[in-house]
């Protein structure tokens, strides 16, 4: 059964007082204390964001008095809805799962699609994928109020001892990004767009829409990495995916970015700006072509977070 986020319980119920009731996350050996307006039409309040911010200048995860044992290191995915978050967490799941112990938490707003998904596929056992079901924000449940999510990797570690935890962040907006308190490396993954591409496919074509089987994304455009946000300027790992999104016809592959003005050089020099020097990967993760530089940037971040070696290794 999948953990509903309180947030969600209080705007449900209506209790506006249990809403605006302030609590605290403890977490990598330092407390956060915040309150919920009970004025918030959705249950909770929104950070003002004053520009995008830099990648020097971004959040980092204090160690200090960080105990292991309780929460792992923890890997953050997150990105807009289509970017490709749920495929990258399935390559990453068995890309590790037989040499390290692992297990991973997915988000989503009123149904468990992507713990599904990977259960489906058999990312991992079944019982090492749990669903939360944020309801309304999404990014509320890795940021504003992350309790559930940590209740449910801090059971994943209680029960498994893990040496590696993910958790995936339901698809939402480029302002979105991960609490320091919950996620020790983030990755922010967008796609090469092909906003609209089922239209222009099928007229490109001269066919209907039913003969044409179209990826479509919704990030919009090869504008998005200059857009900004959190999520691309301060994460550890921005991750540009879907390289090879086209037009599949019966006989033919049509690639629709020049068409719908998605320039993978504009998005690539756009990062660069907007990172300075955060490293930006381009992947193709349904083809498997980029995923093990992933996988090193993770091993690499958690090799020097102190964390490696502290949990049960993958028994073989």
């Amino acid at each position: 059964m999948a953990q509903v986020c309180d947030f969600q319980n209080k705007l449900n119920t209506g209790n506006g007082d249990a809403a605006a009731a302030a609590h605290t996350h403890d977490g990598s050996g330092a407390s956060h204390s915040h309150s919920h307006d009970a004025a918030a039409e959705h249950g909770h309040t929104h950070e003002h964001l004053e520009n995008a911010g830099k990648y020097a200048e971004r959040d980092m995860p204090d160690y200090s008095g960080r105990d292991w044992k309780e929460r792992t290191f923890t890997v953050g995915i997150g990105g807009p809805v289509g970017s490709g978050k749920t495929a990258l967490l399935l390559a990453l799941c068995r890309a590790l799962r037989d040499d390290y112990n692992i297990a991973a938490v997915t988000n989503d707003i009123f149904t468990r699609e992507d713990q599904e998904f990977l259960i489906r596929n058999e990312a991992l056992p079944k019982e090492r994928i749990r669903a939360i079901e944020t309801g309304g924000c999404p990014h509320a449940a890795i940021r504003e109020d992350i309790s559930a999510n940590m209740h449910a990797l801090e059971e994943l570690q209680a029960e498994f001892d893990t040496e590696l935890l993910f958790v995936e962040s339901g698809g939402d907006n480029l302002a979105a990004n991960y609490s320091r308190e919950l996620a020790d490396y983030i990755i922010y993954v967008v796609s090469r767009p092909m906003r609209g591409s089922l239209q222009y496919c099928a007229t490109l074509e001269g066919g209907g829409e039913g003969s044409a089987n179209v990826q479509i994304d919704v990030a919009g455009g090869d504008k998005v990495p200059r857009k900004g946000g959190p999520g691309i300027s301060q994460s550890d790992l921005f991750i540009i995916n879907k390289l090879d999104s086209s037009c599949h016809l019966a006989d033919s592959q049509t690639d629709l970015a020049p068409h719908v003005g998605a320039s993978l050089d504009v998005m690539r020099r756009d990062s660069a700006i907007m990172r300075e020097k955060g490293p930006t990967l381009f992947t193709s993760v349904r083809k498997g072509e980029g995923v093990q530089d992933v996988v090193d940037a993770i091993l690499g971040a958690w090799a020097a977070s102190g964390a490696k070696g502290k949990n049960t290794p993958k028994q073989k």
